[in-house]
């Protein structure tokens, strides 16, 4: 497949000798070394004028395929590898992204030239299948990747895969199954991967934590089959979008403005098997036959089927408050430590962050938030929330985020509690700090926010509140956040 290149090119790789030791010596390299190298040699190859086009596309298929491998081994490290800095994840995700980025614009570039008609254009285009194919999966990867950062996401690549899609389309090849990569199981067409790219935007990922998201993905490839990708306006259609232009799939509310790149998709059948797979998750059963890349609990596969379900429903799913506009200041605490010194008058202004409050409901808020180099916000983070003009703080956690850009964001606040009180108990001897979300009723249930790991099944939370004992027996742990645990307890007898 290398071939012999004409002498016209001083690229390296443009030696077929010096290829084939290229490719090979990638095999021996360690993962993140593996994928920039490649990045960069698949950047140069995409834009030395001097390869014939087949040229070019040959080596860039063959450095794709040399480094899947490569491309597994550093996701999985990015989604499994525990307790990482914020320094190290950052350049774990910037790695895995950019490698999927590069690849992505290195196939645009070949496919750009070929339907500019570039000289020997014609000689790639038994390669057009895959190429395409493998275009839609490097841009779905890159818009993968972007996600599990929370945006932004640039709108031009639904542009650029669309482009694809129509290509294959008029080319009558849209529906051609072709093996992805030599020697791995498994095929797949234009239609599969730009529906299941389609179908991930659809899913509303900016709810999950990172490991929902793989496994949200590895759902959406197991019940992809079942959905439907059609020009045609179908009373079951759900989603749209203009493959011509650069911007997202949109809920199907209203018809849009007809045009002939207009697609629609709807769920088919995937919303009743996936409410069969819900069934046996509840029973604590994880099927064998759906491919989730790696062993997760059946509780976690759960949390992520119902939020699909939510999403390929034919009805929209709704809020469970009205949402009112609004503008003002929010004085932001960040995590349970912060917060505690705030509601205990230990901590002070200089620890807080402001934020701008953009609609609230009875169960929460939006807010638009300043990003920084060192930036904490994510999913499951807990922030006290001071709203502007006022003395009393708030408990809440992120349960949504999207970045803007890189400077600014946007965050879905759940209120967990309007009258917080911060408390320093006895847990089994040793000292604990945390919130207590709720008012102390005997024989009530109240939550408590504890620091991480904290929870303990059988031992109770004992502290003085208004020169009296009080303790609290577990009864469960709710929920595990980024630095903190919410545990139910239920209030006892005054001794």
């Amino acid at each position: 497949m290398l071939g012999i290149f004409a002498a016209k090119s001083d690229h390296p790789l443009a030696d077929a000798k010096e290829a084939k030791r290229v490719l090979a010596e990638l095999a021996g390299r360690d993962a993140a070394s593996a994928l920039d190298e490649v990045a960069s040699w698949v950047e140069s190859v995409a834009t030395d004028e001097k390869f014939r086009l087949s040229e070019r596309l040959s080596l860039i298929f063959q450095l794709d395929e040399a480094s899947q491998v490569h491309a597994r081994k550093l996701s999985r490290d990015y989604l499994t590898s525990p307790r990482l800095g914020r320094t190290q994840e950052y350049r774990l995700w910037q790695g895995n992204h950019d490698f999927w980025a590069q690849l992505a614009a290195a196939y645009d570039n070949c496919l750009g030239r070929y339907e500019d008609q570039e000289k020997g254009a014609d000689g790639i285009k038994s390669d057009l299948p895959l190429l395409v194919v493998r275009m839609t999966r490097a841009f779905s990867a890159r818009v993968k990747w972007d996600q599990l950062r929370y945006g932004p996401i640039a709108p031009e690549v639904w542009q650029k895969m669309g482009r694809g899609y129509l290509l294959a389309e008029q080319g009558k090849f849209s529906k051609q199954a072709v093996t992805l990569y030599p020697g791995l199981p498994g095929e797949s067409t234009v239609e599969q991967e730009y529906l299941k790219a389609l179908l991930f935007q659809a899913s509303s990922m900016d709810s999950l934590l990172p490991i929902e998201i793989e496994i949200a993905e590895r759902l959406i490839a197991h019940f992809l089959p079942m959905f439907v990708l059609t020009a045609e306006v179908r009373p079951d259609n759900m989603y749209w979008i203009d493959v011509v232009r650069p911007a997202p799939p949109t809920r199907l509310a209203v018809l849009p403005q007809v045009a002939p790149s207009l697609r629609f998709f709807s769920a088919g059948g995937a919303p009743a098997r996936l409410e069969a797979l819900q069934r046996q998750l509840e029973r604590g059963e994880v099927p064998a036959e759906v491919n989730l890349g790696g062993q997760y609990s059946a509780r976690i596969v759960l949390a992520v089927a119902q939020h699909l379900a939510l999403y390929w429903s034919p009805k929209p799913p709704t809020r469970s408050h009205d949402r009112h506009r609004v503008k003002s200041r929010l004085t932001v605490a960040n995590g349970l430590g912060s917060i505690h010194a705030r509601l205990s008058g230990a901590g002070t202004a200089e620890e807080s962050e402001a934020w701008i409050v953009e609609d609230v409901s009875l169960g929460g808020m939006g807010a638009q938030v300043p990003l920084g180099a060192n930036d904490w916000v994510r999913i499951g983070a807990l922030v006290g929330m001071q709203p502007e003009g006022g003395s009393n703080w708030l408990v809440g956690v992120i349960r949504r985020f999207s970045r803007d850009s890189q400077s600014q964001g946007s965050v879905g606040i759940e209120t967990l509690s309007k009258t917080p009180q911060a408390i320093s108990a006895d847990l089994g001897g040793m000292e604990c700090e945390a919130i207590l979300l709720d008012a102390l009723r005997t024989g009530d249930t109240v939550r408590v926010a504890l620091p991480g790991s904290a929870f303990e099944p059988a031992i109770p939370l004992v502290f003085t509140r208004q020169a009296r004992t009080a303790r609290l027996d577990p009864v469960e742990q709710i929920e595990a956040g980024v630095d903190f645990e919410l545990g139910l307890y239920r209030v006892a007898p005054p001794a």
